[in-house]
C-alpha cells in the first residue's frame, strides 16, 4: 500500500516554506514590522495583550478548572452538545484490530477537517432527533454522521472507512444531502470541499494510510514530521494558488512588506488547514501506541476566531474602517497581514497565560492554550460584540482555506 505512494521530490525552499519553523519566522517578521508601526493595514497595540490573556484565562478555568486541557483538536467538536458521538463510534470500532481503528479514526479525521473550511453563518445541521448546530461544531457532527453511515466508504461491509473510490467519485449532491444543504440551508465553498474529496482519492488509497506512515516500525513521531507528512502527501489537493519551483504550496500567501512581488522572500506559510489536521492526528496516534512529540513546534492556527480575538480586543486596530464592512479574499493583503500577526501573538499570548499560570511550555503548550482558550475566547468576545457572533473581518470562503 504504502509502495504505491510517491512524494514529489522538491527544492529546499519548498521544504523551508512547508516547514512550521518558516510559518513562525516569517509571521513573527510581520509582526516585527507592525511594531515598528511600518504595516499598512493594521496598528499593533502590545498594551492590549494583558486584557486577551483575562479573557483566555477566564474561559479556560470556566472549561477546564482543573487545567485538564486536552489538545487543540477536530475531535473536540465530534461530541458537541454533550452527546457522545465518539462513544458510540467506539463501541462500533471495537471489534477491529487496534491499528485498523486507527485508520478508521484517521479517516474520519482527515476528511472532517478538510471539511471544515468557514460554513457561513446561514448554514446549520439538524441532527436526527436532537440539536442543531452551526459553524465547525456543526460541521463536524455532519461528518461524523455521514461517516458512521458509510458515506466515505465504497464497501457497505465495512462502512466506517474513507476510500479513494468513494471520495473519487463523490458528487456534489451526495455531498450536499449529508450535509444538509438546501436553498434555505446555504453552506459556502461547497464546491471546494467537493475538490478537496475528490482529489484526496487521487494522493492516497485512503486518509487511514497516514497512520501506517507515521507509525510504521515506531512509538514516537516529532509533531514537525507529522505535518510535514500531510503536506507532502496532501500538497497536491489544494486549489493551484502560489507556486515555487513548479510545486503548489496551497495555504502560503504574499506580504508586500516582505520581499520583491514574486520573489520566495515575500512568501508567509500558514498551512492551515494541515495543522489542524496534524494537530487531530495526536489522539489517534497515541491510542495506537505511538507518541507525538515537540508539539510546540507547530504554530497557532490563523483563523478568524483567534484573529478575531485580537481585533476585538483592541489589539489589532485597523488602519482604514473598510477593513470591518468590506469582504476579503484571503490572498488580499490585509487578510493576509492579519493572519500572519495572528500566529505570531498567539504565541505571545501563550507565553503569558503561561507566566500568570507558573506553568512552563511543557506543561501547557500551545496547543493547549488554543484549546483552553483562545479559539473560544474569541468566539465569546464576537458574540458579545455582533449579531451571530460574525467575525469582525469577513473572509470570502472558498471551503479550502479556514
Amino acid at each position: 500500500m504504502l509502495d504505491a505512494i510517491r512524494v514529489q521530490e522538491v527544492s529546499p525552499t519548498v521544504a523551508w516554506l512547508r516547514s512550521p519553523a518558516a510559518i513562525r519566522e516569517r509571521c513573527h517578521q510581520v509582526l516585527d514590522l507592525g511594531l515598528a508601526g511600518r504595516l499598512e493595514y493594521f496598528r499593533v497595540e502590545p498594551s492590549r495583550l494583558p486584557t486577551v490573556v483575562d479573557r483566555v484565562l477566564a474561559v479556560t478555568h470556566e472549561a477546564y478548572p482543573r487545567l485538564d486541557i486536552p489538545v487543540h483538536s477536530r475531535w473536540r467538536h465530534f461530541d458537541a452538545g454533550g452527546v457522545p458521538r465518539l462513544a458510540q463510534l467506539e463501541a462500533k470500532l471495537a471489534p477491529l484490530p487496534p491499528e485498523e481503528r486507527a485508520r478508521a479514526k484517521v479517516d474520519l479525521g482527515v476528511v472532517s477537517v478538510l471539511l471544515d473550511a468557514g460554513s457561513g453563518p446561514a448554514w446549520r445541521y439538524q441532527e436526527s432527533g436532537g440539536a442543531s448546530y452551526v459553524r465547525s461544531e456543526g460541521l463536524a457532527v455532519a461528518s461524523l454522521r455521514m461517516f458512521m453511515a458509510g458515506g466515505f466508504s465504497s464497501d457497505p461491509d465495512r462502512p466506517l472507512r474513507a476510500d479513494a473510490e468513494a471520495l473519487g467519485r463523490m458528487t456534489r449532491e451526495h455531498l450536499e444531502r449529508g450535509f444538509q444543504v438546501s436553498e434555505t440551508n446555504p453552506l459556502l465553498g461547497v464546491e471546494g470541499r467537493l475538490h478537496l474529496m475528490q482529489a484526496l482519492s487521487r494522493v492516497l488509497p485512503r486518509p487511514g494510510t497516514l497512520f501506517d506512515m507515521l507509525a510504521a516500525h515506531r512509538r514516537s513521531v516529532r509533531a514537525a514530521e507529522v505535518l510535514g507528512t500531510v503536506l507532502e502527501v496532501l500538497g497536491p489537493i489544494w486549489p493551484g494558488r502560489t507556486t515555487v519551483d513548479g510545486v503548489n504550496l496551497g495555504d502560503v500567501w504574499p506580504h508586500p512588506a516582505l520581499g520583491p512581488p514574486g520573489s520566495a522572500d515575500a512568501l508567509v506559510p500558514f498551512h492551515k488547514l494541515s495543522q489542524w489536521l496534524a494537530y487531530s492526528l495526536v489522539e489517534p496516534l497515541a491510542e495506537a501506541g505511538v507518541t507525538v512529540t515537540e508539539l510546540d513546534a507547530l504554530t497557532g492556527l490563523p483563523e478568524y476566531r483567534n484573529g478575531g480575538l485580537f481585533v476585538d480586543l483592541g489589539v489589532l486596530v485597523p488602519q482604514d474602517p473598510r477593513l470591518t464592512t468590506e469582504v476579503y479574499g484571503p490572498g488580499d493583503p490585509p487578510i493576509v497581514e492579519w493572519r500572519a500577526l495572528t500566529v505570531a501573538l498567539l504565541d505571545r499570548v501563550a507565553a503569558l497565560v503561561r507566566g500568570r499560570l507558573e506553568l512552563s511550555a511543557e506543561e501547557l503548550p500551545l496547543a493547549k492554550v488554543l484549546q483552553g482558550g483562545t479559539w473560544t475566547a474569541g468566539r465569546r468576545v464576537a458574540a458579545e460584540l455582533r449579531p451571530g457572533g460574525v467575525p469582525p473581518i469577513r473572509i470570502r470562503s472558498d471551503g479550502t482555506v479556514f
